[in-house]
């Protein structure tokens, strides 16, 4: 059996969706206390519980959190069909027996579960926690660097999403991008640094059979208040692993299937060996864009005027009972020639009625948008 043939039928399918909170970990990890060693960090500003799941007995020791930004949860479900892959055992036995004799991973699935619950990207106190490494303010921010002392890990896997806004110059979306954090103002390459380095490149080069073309990296600007600065300038080798759009895949199910698939290459499960890269590859990865609409509706005419021009829409995530909603809103009008559209959609020349007026304003929620003329011809939803 093929890693993706796995996958497909093997996954953790009891996580889906974008709206992910403690109490969906909870039910997960009471399946697992047989298989893994779970214990609780601390608690969060609101007091819910900041779990820790401890697995493998190898000398690298690995320091992994997602959900530090509360409604970025693809990476918590990719994190978890990781752990589901390790403590099956059917298939892949001897690659997993080796990851488990040379590793030790120690993950946090959720370490904002009041931003979870909110669907926020801030904790209950409105602090970016990806933002709080130098004043540790907040409760969550004292647990990660104390585990992080505690365990002086070999290796940090800090994970998040990212928005649909990022794309790269070869006109694809970036589904997948990465950072090796800078360690210093000057952005000097060492030793940890370099590590990450190689290690991005070594992913970046196994998910081109997945998504080529469509991997990207952060820009590097040194940050003392990001958290995964200031582990790499404490020689802890960090990386930044950001889930972006995959055509039409607004819940991300795909998306965490190539994280999945990075995770399997970074700890040599692939191949079963931590290949060697050159780190200077990592500098060939092509630099994220903010060149991404979720749709643009090109050469169509409004607000009266005669001339053709476009128009962008985005999508708002609005949390509505325990489900996510996306709710589209006018996000800007023409000069949208450097941008492309994760929906493309060519009015040809038509005068539009937006919610039936055809005037448009920046921030507008729309329910459809129609040709004036005809309103049979529908161009959006």
């Amino acid at each position: 059996m093929d890693i993706t043939t796995w996958y497909s039928s093997h996954f953790e399918s009891r996580l889906r969706g974008r709206y992910i909170t403690n109490e969906d970990i909870f039910r997960l990890l009471d399946t697992y206390t047989d298989l893994c060693e779970i214990s609780v960090l601390g608690t969060s500003e609101m007091g819910k519980e900041i779990s820790l799941i401890k697995l493998g007995t190898g000398k690298k020791k690995v320091l992994a959190w997602s959900q530090m930004h509360g409604n970025e949860s693809t990476t918590t479900k990719a994190l978890f069909d990781f752990l589901k892959f390790l403590i099956q055992k059917e298939f892949f036995q001897d690659e997993i027996r080796l990851f488990l004799e040379r590793f030790t991973l120690f993950a946090i699935p959720m370490l904002n579960p009041d931003g979870a619950t909110f669907y926020t990207r801030e904790n209950a106190n409105s602090v970016d926690l990806n933002r709080d490494a130098k004043d540790l303010s907040q409760r969550e921010s004292v647990v990660l660097h104390t585990v992080f002392n505690d365990i002086q890990p070999d290796l940090c896997l800090n994970l998040h999403d990212q928005r649909t806004i990022y794309g790269l110059d070869n006109g694809l979306p970036a589904t997948i991008s990465f950072l090796a954090p800078a360690a210093d103002p000057n952005k000097n390459v060492t030793a940890a640094r370099q590590l990450a380095m190689e290690a991005i490149v070594r992913m970046s080069e196994a998910l081109q059979k997945y998504i080529p073309g469509q991997v990207g990296r952060y820009d590097d600007t040194y940050n003392e208040n990001c958290v995964g600065d200031t582990f790499q300038s404490k020689e802890v080798a960090t990386i930044l692993f950001e889930a972006g759009h995959y055509n039409g895949d607004y819940q991300r199910e795909e998306t965490r299937k190539f994280i999945f698939y990075a995770f399997l290459e970074l700890f040599g499960i692939t191949d079963n060996t931590e290949a060697l890269a050159n780190y200077k590859e990592y500098f060939n990865i092509p630099e994220n864009r903010v060149n991404y609409k979720d749709c643009i509706i090109r050469n169509v005419r409004y607000n009266g005027s005669d001339i053709v021009s476009s128009i962008a829409i985005q999508y708002s995530e609005v949390l509505e009972g325990n489900s996510v909603k996306f709710v589209p809103v006018v996000d800007a009008l023409g000069g949208l020639e450097d941008f492309y559209g994760h929906k493309e959609v060519d009015g040809k020349g038509a005068p539009i009625l937006i919610n039936s007026q055809q005037y448009a304003s920046e921030g507008e929620k729309i329910l459809t948008i129609v040709n004036k003329n005809d309103d049979s011809i529908v161009f959006f939803p």
